[in-house]
Order: structure tokens, then C-alpha cells, then sequence
């Protein structure tokens, strides 16, 4: 097995031999940000996709858990789990063949939203769960990021901290979501868009996976917007939840980018409070 100890443990490694022996490494899908190893293998005369985790990794077990209890409503839409260890936080799916919508033409399409936002609805109409406490546990997750550190501007820090403090307790509608619904997740084939990247799913209010499009995409382009939900047949935004929301992203973002050095991200993310705040 050609990608051994740089980036995958004793254990993944020995898992992978035994799971796909004599397979060799297409190509390194790896962004380099945070320590998932995602690798395209050949094994045979078919492609597949390694994602590995280092010990800090916790993407693999919401990977995990979506292709388990998930994605049924994607069959053909999203790839396959061939082989799993949880402990080793190590998985293998078939490789999903297509283009990436980001940077692609089929990106500034609305065909492609349409068709975003029908498979959307079919993974938030699937059973979900009422959580009490999601409203109080997501204030205080934005002050901890604001507590931590960052470089919004002590001024906006300020508003971002009133408007966050009178946030109302309260139960929430929590429905599977994918956590990172934008076109870098999205593959394109023969015109037909499907998914990939289940690394951030997990029970949430649906409109959470509106806020990457609202932000980039859907900006200047309302006819995306349109298409996007006349594709999930309805607006799941409540006005007061969505203005929450959007504002928790931007904080996040702002401080998560900032915390691993990405600037260009760092910089939307700033924009991102800058609108949600005057929004």
C-alpha cells in the first residue's frame, strides 16, 4: 500500500492491506487543513475513496454515522460505504465520478440549485429530533468563540456580544443535516449534481444548511436562491432563528479561520458579521 506512514497510522494502513490489497494511490484529495487524509485508490479496475483521521480528527464519526443512518434517501446520489472501523477512524466508499461544482460553469447554473435543493429535502424530511437546550448551547458556543481569540475589532466584538447575551432559551427542531451544503461538495456528471463530504453532518435545525449558500453563492444571484428553493419546496427560514444563525456562522468563521491561519476565509468571515449585523 503506497501511502503508508506520512499519512496514515500502522493501524490504517494494515486495515487498508487487508481490505484492499495491491490497490495503489490515484491521487492526494487531502486539504492540508485540518488532519483528515482523503485519498482516491485504485483496487482492481475500480476507484475508490480513504478518508482517515488522525487522533484530534472528529469528522469521521459523523462521516460514519451519516452513511449509516442517513443517506438511503441519496442511493446513486452519494457514495457508497465499502468498508468501516470506527476506532481506527478509517473509511472506504466507492469514488463517485464527476466534476466539482465549485469553479465550474454548472456553479453559476440555477439547474444545478434546483437540483441542490431537491436532495436537500430528502435528507431534512427524514425523521429529526426536538432538543430543549439547542438555543442555550449555541449562545454559549458564540461567546466562547468570542472569548477566545480573534481579530474582530473591539467595537463590532461589542455588538456581536449584546445581541448574542439576549438570545432567547428554547427548544429547536433538529433534522439530519449535511453542515457544509455548498458546491465544493457537490459533484457534477453527465448534468446530474450529487454529494459527497458527510464529515459535518449532524441533527440540526434545516434552515443551518442554507447559511454557506446565503453567504456566497445566493449573493447577487437571486435567481439561485430561487431555483435552490423552488428545487427544496419550501423556505425552512424563520426570520428571528435565520438572523441567529447567520450571525453565529459568521462567528465562527471569522475565529476558526483565523485559529488555522486561513486569511482569505478569515476575511469572509468578517464580512459575514459585518451583514449579518446590519442585515
Amino acid at each position: 500500500m503506497p501511502p503508508t506512514s506520512r499519512t496514515l497510522s500502522a493501524r490504517q494502513t494494515a486495515l487498508l492491506d487487508a481490505w484492499l490489497p495491491g490497490a495503489v494511490t490515484v491521487r492526494d484529495h487531502s486539504w492540508g487543513v485540518v488532519g483528515t487524509t482523503v485519498l482516491q485508490l485504485r483496487h482492481g479496475d475500480r476507484d475508490v475513496i480513504v478518508k482517515a483521521g488522525d487522533d484530534a480528527d472528529t469528522h469521521l464519526t459523523r462521516e460514519l454515522r451519516a452513511h449509516r443512518e442517513w443517506l438511503a434517501p441519496w442511493r446513486g446520489s452519494a457514495p457508497e460505504l465499502l468498508h468501516a472501523d470506527d476506532d481506527a477512524k478509517l473509511l472506504v466508499t466507492r469514488y463517485l465520478p464527476g466534476t466539482l461544482v465549485e469553479d465550474h460553469p454548472a456553479e453559476a447554473d440555477p439547474e444545478t440549485y434546483r437540483q441542490a435543493g431537491r436532495l436537500l429535502a430528502d435528507l431534512h424530511d427524514q425523521p429529526g429530533a426536538t432538543d430543549p437546550g439547542y438555543e442555550t448551547r449555541m449562545r454559549a458556543r458564540a461567546v466562547r468563540h468570542l472569548d477566545g481569540p480573534h481579530r474582530i475589532d473591539p467595537a463590532t466584538e461589542e455588538r456581536l456580544r449584546a445581541e448574542v447575551t439576549s438570545w432567547p432559551d428554547g427548544p429547536a427542531s433538529l433534522v439530519p443535516t449535511h453542515g457544509d451544503w455548498q458546491p465544493r461538495n457537490w459533484l457534477v456528471h453527465d448534468g446530474v449534481v450529487a454529494v459527497i463530504d458527510f464529515g459535518r453532518a449532524d441533527l440540526r435545525p434545516a434552515h443551518t444548511d442554507l447559511c454557506r449558500l446565503a453567504v456566497q453563492q445566493f449573493r447577487g444571484r437571486p435567481d439561485l436562491e430561487a431555483a435552490f428553493l423552488d428545487g427544496y419546496g419550501r423556505d425552512p427560514r424563520d426570520p428571528a432563528a435565520w438572523r441567529r444563525e447567520l450571525l453565529r456562522e459568521a462567528i465562527s468563521t471569522a475565529v476558526w479561520a483565523y485559529g488555522v491561519g486561513d486569511e482569505a476565509f478569515e476575511r469572509q468571515g468578517h464580512r459575514m458579521v459585518v451583514e449579518a449585523l446590519d442585515g
